[in-house]
């Protein structure tokens, strides 16, 4: 049985890539998650402890943290958590670990420039990275992709026009 969890937190080690035993890609890092309280008696913030998690991403979703993700950045991970007991060296632990489903910067503490990877890059090419007019005509208002990535599609809007009048006696229903 496996929970999913969202976890709000800092990356607390580099990416780290490898390979399983059976040859998949995986990306690995440590993720810090500090909870924070306001202490009333002394009328300011003090942290209230901090959880350790470690995050497995893989396949692309790998490639891409590996790609992304520095030490000290803010993010949320969303995944499978797993909780396992070790032993090692007459020592033992529990670790509390996340395979990751999604990752994403945290956007309350910064910007982030996303950069969608070509089809060549999903299927395991190398990466190719749009720029120019052709990055941002990819994230255009109204621009989606359709068979052909290159050619954007038109939107229809036609379901957004409101009649005024039909608007207001929307309103005074509502209202009412």
């Amino acid at each position: 049985m496996s929970d999913t969890v969202t976890i709000i937190g800092k990356v607390a080690t580099d990416p780290n890539r490898a390979q399983t035993g059976g040859g998949v890609a995986v990306t690995n890092f440590r993720l810090a998650s500090t909870h924070r309280r306001f202490d009333q008696s002394t009328q300011a913030w003090v942290d209230a402890g901090t959880n350790w998690y470690s995050v497995a991403a893989y396949r692309q979703l790998g490639e891409h943290a590996k790609a992304s993700l520095r030490s000290g950045d803010s993010v949320i991970v969303t995944g499978r958590l797993r909780i396992r007991t070790w032993e090692s060296n007459g020592k033992n632990g529990t670790s509390v670990d996340i395979d990751a489903d999604a990752i994403g910067h945290d956007l309350r503490w910064g910007t982030s420039a996303y950069l969608r990877a070509s089809r060549a890059s999903a299927a395991g090419d190398a990466p190719v990275a749009r720029s120019g007019a052709d990055a941002d005509a990819s994230r255009g208002e109204g621009a989606s992709h359709g068979e052909d990535e290159d050619e954007p599609l038109a939107l229809d809007t036609s379901w957004a026009v409101v009649d005024d009048d039909e608007l207001e006696d929307e309103k005074a229903a509502v209202l009412s």
